[in-house]
């Protein structure tokens, strides 16, 4: 059972969860909340007060996807258009399909807050109590708007929490140990930059993906009204539906950790050329080797080793990590 608070601040308590955490009315006081519970159209205009025209990707995903953006029959290709649009026309053509059955969905999917509505964070922002490295990032704030559209479950290598702005949004969350009953496709394409399940949440096929079934047992299922808020700690899925005609929605991803370490996905795919197509014996040797190098952390490699002699098995610092991807670089490009 997913856990609630009710909170008008984000806690340390909340951060050091290792599952969700739902926010009931965390930005209630929000004015982009307030607009948008008078109605769609005052929630546009409110919006439209902040945009500064700035183009962004537009999806315009078909009526008979009915909402979900996914793949063709081969998983070769999406199957919704991507274009270069503007925001203040798609939320007008958001409205104005609202009434019209058969009108494609319209989604714009995490756009900057300061690149396209510069000051909106000015009267609708979050104070995130961080305790993280002086070297890390401030936390990426974007929007999110669109109809009753599908964002296909995947996960991200980051700290999230989602506030709904206007409509209704579905959360189905799932730990990360459910990759392999979530039936993963291709790392490219992606509709949003990560790897999507494959399952039709809606439709199901458990003859073609049976162990999703396991997946289900260890979900976890919330509905946001306008106002609440989501921590969706990293590396979990989630599966998002717009339930709403019109939805918006607000989110800051951020790592505690320093800027200069690079993406666990960058490893995953070095990982694919090093180790993945070895042999059997091999790999399971491997295994044993990140356990000791990797994810028992820095500690158990070097606590040994005098500290003149740790080099790369320190705790990495700005110049370590720049001179590991010289040495990388060097020795993939020979």
């Amino acid at each position: 059972m997913i856990s609630e608070v009710n909170s008008k601040n984000i806690s340390l308590e909340i951060l050091g969860s290792s599952e969700p955490v739902v926010i009931r009315q965390l930005v209630s006081n929000w004015p982009a909340v307030k607009y948008g519970r008078i109605s769609d159209s005052a929630s546009v205009d409110y919006l439209k007060s902040y945009y500064n025209g700035t183009p962004t990707v537009v999806c315009k995903i078909p009526p008979e996807n009915n909402g979900r953006m996914f793949y063709n029959d081969s998983y070769t290709e999406l199957n919704y258009e991507s274009y270069k649009g503007y925001i203040d026309e798609t939320m007008d053509a958001i409205l104005a399909g609202l009434d019209c059955r058969g009108s494609p969905a319209y989604y714009i999917a995490s756009n900057v807050i300061n690149t396209h509505f510069p000051g909106f964070s000015d009267e609708n922002g979050l104070v995130i109590p961080r305790d993280k490295h002086p070297e890390a990032l401030n936390e990426r704030v974007s929007i999110w708007i669109g109809g009753e559209t599908t964002a296909t479950c995947h996960f991200d290598a980051l700290e999230n929490i989602a506030c709904c702005v206007a409509g209704k949004r579905r959360f189905t969350l799932f730990p990360p140990n459910q990759i392999g009953n979530l039936y993963p496709g291709p790392l490219d394409p992606t509709p949003g930059g990560q790897v999507i399940s494959l399952v039709d949440f809606k439709n199901p096929d458990f003859d073609k993906f049976p162990r999703f079934g396991n997946a289900l047992l260890a979900a976890q299922v919330v509905d946001l009204e306008p106002g609440d808020a989501l921590y969706i700690p990293t590396m979990w899925w989630h599966h998002v539906e717009s339930l709403a005609s019109y939805n918006v929605l607000v989110n800051y991803w951020w790592e505690d950790t320093p800027d200069f370490l690079t993406s666990g996905m960058n490893s995953l795919y070095f990982a694919m050329l090093g180790i993945r197509d070895k042999s059997s014996r091999e790999r399971e040797a491997w295994k044993h080797i990140f356990e000791y190098y990797i994810f028992s952390g820095s500690e158990m490699s070097n606590a040994h080793l005098p500290p003149e002699s740790r080099g790369f098995l320190r705790t990495l610092d700005r110049l370590a990590a720049r001179k590991l991807r010289a040495m990388l670089s060097n020795k993939l490009n020979r």
